[in-house]
């Protein structure tokens, strides 16, 4: 089997100490040579300013490839604009464009009275200029302002008709959830690729809190599995052992690109990316 492409996502800090972690995590897996990483916004855009900084330094000193998230939240199209244009003097000419969720205490996303209505018009500007290679969000579960999963698949092909050429799809807890989403996408006409979204559970009380807020089904299988594993003082050899399987069955049905969601703590992510044989450069050399 050939070595899938491999991708991270890495959110930008807001405290010193989370600062040291950021660096950490990109030092601990930049030597896995990831096809690219990305740095979320916060909820509403929070941290833009952020985000810029971080996307900068890592495109800068660790020489990786960054994938800035850039959304439609609380801003003009010329403000996105510009800091799509500010990314791209900086040598960054990748972007995962989303429409984004609403600011914190709001139910709702509403677009600014001077901004883009969704995430196909920001695509479509952005696509326009001519700089950038455009990735997007795919939910192989329904969105949560979505009536159903075909609805979401027709609005991801309408993304991609604006000018997106992949998509990276919010995680899953089983194979078939992607499998069955792929074959959907494939179905209705899309052929861009589909990037399954990959998350190492590191904190199985907080992964379940975080799925219910986007839609993510939990199996009941899972819940018990963690409950055991946790009493037997296993859960993070378990949740290794769980997610290398996922994304083994992944590549056997001819997946080649696994993005995973680090929340910036690098060690599980890695020692899957070790369990699937993918190994840094520098031990890859003095094997042979």
């Amino acid at each position: 089997m050939a070595r899938p492409r491999i991708s991270f996502e890495f959110f930008p800090p807001q405290t010193l100490e989370a600062s040291f972690r950021l660096w950490e995590t990109a030092q601990m897996l930049a030597p896995l040579k990831p096809d690219f990483v990305s740095v979320t916004y916060g909820a509403g855009g929070t941290t833009r300013k952020l985000t810029h900084d971080a996307v900068e330094t890592i495109h800068t000193h660790y020489k990786l490839n960054v994938a800035a998230h850039l959304t439609c939240v609380d801003a003009t199209k010329a403000e996105t604009l510009e800091i799509a244009a500010s990314y791209a003097e900086a040598g960054v000419t990748e972007i995962v464009a989303l429409r984004g969720d609403a600011p914190k205490g709001v139910d709702r996303f509403t677009p600014h009275p001077e901004g883009f209505a969704s995430s196909v018009e920001l695509v479509e500007a952005l696509a326009a200029t001519g700089r950038f290679k455009l990735r997007v969000g795919a939910y192989p579960e329904p969105h949560p302002d979505a009536a159903d999963t075909l609805a979401d698949v027709r609005w991801l092909k309408r993304k991609i008709e604006a000018g997106a050429t992949s998509a990276i799809t919010q995680f899953f807890f089983e194979a078939e959830t992607f499998l069955r989403f792929r074959d959907l996408c494939a179905k209705e006409g899309i052929t861009a690729p589909i990037i399954p979204g990959i998350l190492p559970i590191e904190n199985w009380s907080g992964v379940k809190k975080f799925a219910a807020r986007c839609g993510a089904q939990v199996p009941g299988w899972l819940d018990d599995a963690f409950d055991h594993a946790r009493r037997d003082g296993r859960e993070e050899l378990f949740s290794v052992a769980l997610c290398t399987e996922l994304c083994d069955r992944l590549l056997s049905e001819g997946v080649e690109d696994l993005h995973f969601y680090t929340l910036n703590r690098p060690t599980l992510t890695r020692e899957v990316c070790h369990a699937l044989g993918i190994l840094p450069e520098v031990a890859l050399q003095n094997v042979a």
